[in-house]
């Protein structure tokens, strides 16, 4: 069995890789891909697609990703764009902020749990505001446009921002 597997998915293309291993570290995706792991993971996952924690995976790790499956353990806080699904094995023990969430019966969850609007990470807010990444960046650092820190990385709910933007506080 391999560690670490990298193949096309018959779906549009799409990237699938799998942690079937031990690892720690940061672990960041700019494009979409399909991750799972089954393994052990420590750190940080800054993903785009789809992550899926496997039944035997156990993961250590504040979370960012759009769409999130967890059916192994998770000891960290969650930060789906998305959706997060507790599958009936998952065991979660952390924070969540999600506009999505589904927990499957038998799974378990310890922690505090913010259901918030769709959000927009610090580029498709850009494209959206259709401003410069440090243009964003410098409002969100001195506080002048709705945003929540997470780590080192900025959300937008598109609901606070769409009422910012109708206040007219773009220059």
């Amino acid at each position: 069995m391999a560690l670490l597997n990298r193949k096309e998915s018959e779906n549009a293309g799409e990237k699938t890789i799998e942690i079937n291993a031990q690892m720690q570290g940061t672990l960041s995706f700019k494009d979409p891909v399909s991750l799972k792991i089954n393994g052990n993971f420590q750190g940080t996952l800054d993903t785009r697609g789809t992550l899926t924690v496997g039944n035997a995976a156990t993961v250590e790790a504040h979370i960012t990703g759009e769409n999130i499956v967890i059916a192994g353990r998770v000891k960290g806080d969650v930060v789906a764009k998305k959706m997060l699904v507790l599958m009936p094995t998952g065991i979660l023990i952390g924070n969540i902020s999600t506009p999505k969430l589904n927990i499957v019966e038998g799974a378990l969850f310890q922690g505090q749990c913010q259901m918030v609007e769709e959000s927009l990470n610090i580029d498709e807010l850009a494209k959206y505001l259709e401003l410069d990444t440090p243009a964003i960046l410098e409002l969100a650092n001195s506080g002048q446009i709705p945003a929540v820190r997470h780590g080192n990385t900025w959300t937008f709910e598109r609901k606070r921002i769409d009422e910012w933007a109708a206040a007219e506080r773009i220059k």
